[in-house]
């Protein structure tokens, strides 16, 4: 029986030990990530610049990172502001654009989760070469931007990544001078609504959805709003398309995509 009170002493001793210890590790995890930090490592786990990120190098970056909340029309930055870092998208939508000696807003990309921007200014650009602002409320992440530096020294083939997606935006932004420059308005909106809904270039009719306001459609393709509303009433007369509001149906597509290839 003495045996048998004294193991069950033990046992009872063992988890009284064990209790303390376990509410001390609680507490040192609780410290090193809070709910938000553990949020915004999942956001930047999901971007191709972070894919491959160690876990403690992830934290470390998370932990520097800050969450800002923008309002529909809410400029995130201007061009010529100086660079606090680059951006990783968690909700929403940002617009990248440059205005025209018109005035006229000329959209250089737009961007969704989870993907970065403004990646270009951790090398030489001290501020930011273009202007930024919410299509509709989102969230990004702002990535600080010594810290990443440090974290390159130590994981070189960040750099890599870093500009595969810098090259990416690049690629994107020759496509579209390309098409401003050397193609009509009709090819390009031709061109973008089949992108929309492959099926419709086989002839399938396909109802598409806006995933912009017409206003913003127009930036992208480089022309006026109004300019935008003279091709699709052109592209409605000629029986291609219907449109109601941003919903934009597609009854041709053969005709659409020899628009596309001219």
């Amino acid at each position: 029986m003495a045996a048998r009170l004294h193991g069950a002493g033990c046992d009872c001793l063992d988890r009284h030990q064990a209790l303390p210890n376990l509410l001390r590790m609680t507490s040192a995890v609780s410290k090193a990530a809070s709910p938000r930090q553990i949020a915004i490592a999942a956001t930047l786990r999901q971007s191709r610049l972070f894919s491959s990120v160690p876990s403690d190098d992830l934290a470390v970056i998370a932990e520097g990172s800050t969450l800002r909340s923008l309002q529909k029309g809410e400029m995130l930055f201007r061009e010529g502001e100086k660079s606090e870092g680059f951006y990783v998208m968690q909700t929403g939508a940002v617009s990248i654009f440059r205005l025209a000696p018109d005035g006229r807003e000329q959209i250089i990309c737009i961007f969704r989760p989870p993907e970065s921007f403004a990646e270009v200014t951790l090398a030489t650009v001290e501020s930011y070469p273009a202007n930024a602002i919410a299509l509709e409320p989102s969230q990004v992440i702002i990535v600080n931007r010594s810290r990443f530096r440090d974290l390159i020294r130590r994981q070189p083939e960040l750099a890599l990544h870093m500009l595969g997606s810098m090259s990416i935006h690049l690629k994107h932004l020759v496509q579209s001078l390309q098409d401003i420059k050397g193609r009509q308005i009709e090819h390009r909106l031709a061109e973008y609504l089949l992108r929309q809904s492959p099926a419709a270039s086989i002839g399938c009719p396909v109802v598409v959805e806006l995933p912009v306001t017409k206003k913003v459609l127009a930036g992208q393709l480089g022309v006026t709003s109004e300019t935008l509303s003279r091709t699709l009433a052109r592209f409605r007369a000629e029986g291609l398309i219907h449109v109601q509001g941003a919903r934009i149906q597609i009854v041709n597509g053969a005709g659409l995509r020899a628009y596309a290839e001219l």
